[in-house]
């Protein structure tokens, strides 16, 4: 394929993204082309001149599609190509060179701005992927831009990009499939992972010199989509691991009781925590590419919400004999780590004993986000300090949350522009509950994590050992969620 420096990029195929405006063009190619700088607009015309964007994974072009202008004056292009071999007895080899002289030419590029810049990635090497609306009725108007596009001899693939419904798609299909070799239905806005990696499949159909390319980069985006995962699910390990060990404090004065400072304590840890979960959330969506993110205002309520919920449990896989069960095993896995809460009995009564109580504290204690303590200095002095939470359900509760924000997150298209919502664990619960066998795996990690210092060896073992439990639970997710990813 023969594509000069300004649409050649860094190699790879090329796909100009033509067709009538506001039928999707520039959606589809921020959606495949996992970029949302690409200007999406309800308003035709947006976008006046062609530009190429490039899909790269590691550094390297796979492909590079190029957004264009819609056609405006289709039919008055074809006239001009049919009056032109009709003047010089062109035959069907001479029509590519015939819109090439049609684009030079300095005048039709006054005349016919869109259509020259639009047909200009053609005539230099790309090829088509030309885009309608399958939600409006087939007309005799298009059959001029898919005849100019026949004219250019590029390979070609149409897509039906349903926008709102998609009442014409089977009469669309039918004239499509006489200009174009391939032909899909495709949502440009809400095409899940794998109706994309299909997509691009069919490309390596078109050309033979593209077939290899195209499986080459089809392998890169299935080996980035795994890294993406374990990135995501070592930035929600971490999250967990900070929020474990988060506290805050007050210095008292001799005369002061800590239990004055209670209110205030509290509002700034869970102000922390606020904080912290939301720095999670933008660095998740960093990973998957989206810079321009908003959420919607149930991304910012308070964790308890969900933290003493039993709705919430339920969508998380937690239940009260799950909180009675994991109790037990933080009570066994950390020894004296519920000391302070029951006045030192798992010392004094064994790991066994001391696991029981531990399951049951785990469920009374289940209204307390965190405590008040008092804290002797070696120095002197007192601090009042809130924090970390002991309770058994909250580690769980806050991966939960970052699951399916990073499960939202993965299967988003960089072309939607709606505010992303939150509030849908009801709709997702299906499919989302944690085995019995991976909630004890991981409530031994989050006990784990509470019981040592960060930093240390036995703390940076167990969050690894976390990192590779959630990167599991993800990629399951990532394989599982293509249902889910449609409806949202």
């Amino acid at each position: 394929m023969s594509a000069p420096a300004s649409f050649d990029g860094e190699g790879g195929p090329i796909l100009a993204v033509v067709g009538h405006p506001n039928k999707g063009k520039s959606s589809l190619v921020s959606t495949l082309a996992s970029d949302d700088s690409v200007g999406v607009s309800a308003t035709p015309g947006t976008t006046l001149r062609s530009r190429p964007y490039p899909m790269t994974v590691d550094g390297r072009c796979l492909y590079t599609l190029v957004d264009t202008p819609g056609f405006q004056r289709a039919r008055h292009v074809l006239a001009w190509l049919e009056e032109r071999a009709a003047q010089i007895g062109a035959n069907a080899a001479d029509r590519p060179r015939l819109v090439s002289e049609f684009v030079a030419d300095p005048d039709h590029g006054a005349r016919f701005p869109d259509e020259c810049e639009l047909l200009r990635p053609l005539v230099e090497g790309a090829g088509i992927l030309y885009v309608v609306d399958g939600g409006v009725p087939y007309g005799p108007e298009y059959e001029a831009e898919m005849e100019v596009l026949r004219w250019t001899g590029r390979p070609s693939l149409a897509v039906i990009n349903p926008i709102g419904r998609d009442d014409h798609v089977p009469e669309w299909e039918a004239a499509l499939g006489q200009f174009f070799r391939v032909v899909r239905v495709i949502d440009a806005v809400h095409a899940d992972f794998a109706t994309r990696r299909q997509l691009l499949l069919a490309f390596g159909e078109l050309e033979t010199d593209w077939r290899s390319p195209i499986e080459a980069a089809v392998a890169a985006l299935d080996g980035e989509r795994l890294s993406l995962a374990r990135q995501a699910a070592s930035e929600i390990a971490q999250l967990i691991s900070d929020a474990l060990s988060l506290s805050v404090e007050h210095r008292l004065a001799s005369h002061e009781e800590a239990k004055s400072h209670e209110g205030e304590l509290e509002a700034e840890y869970k102000t922390s925590l606020a904080v912290r979960e939301e720095k999670h959330r933008r660095s998740v969506e960093r990973i998957y590419g989206h810079h321009e993110l908003e959420s919607n205002a149930r991304a910012f309520e308070l964790l308890e919400a969900d933290l003493f919920s039993e709705g919430t449990w339920l969508v998380f896989g937690l239940r009260r004999r799950d909180l009675v069960t994991l109790g037990a095993i933080g009570g066994a896995a950390t020894g004296g780590l519920l000391d302070a809460a029951i006045g030192g009995a798992s010392f004094l009564m064994g790991t066994a004993l001391g696991g029981a109580l531990g399951g049951a504290f785990a469920w009374v204690g289940a209204d307390r986000l965190a405590e008040l303590t008092v804290v002797n200095q070696r120095m002197g002095g007192r601090l009042a300090r809130y924090g970390p939470s002991r309770n058994v359900n909250f580690p769980f509760v806050l991966f939960g949350r970052a699951r399916i924000h990073a499960l939202l997150i993965a299967e988003r298209t960089h072309a939607r522009r709606d505010v992303l919502d939150l509030s849908v664990t009801d709709r997702l619960e299906e499919g989302l509950a944690l085995e019995a066998k991976t909630q004890r795996e991981l409530g031994t990690l989050f006990a784990e994590l509470r019981k040592r210092s960060p930093g240390s060896p036995k703390h940076s073992a167990a969050f690894a050992r976390l990192s590779g439990m959630l990167s599991e639970i993800l990629l399951q997710d990532a394989g599982g969620n293509a249902e889910r990813g449609a409806r949202f």
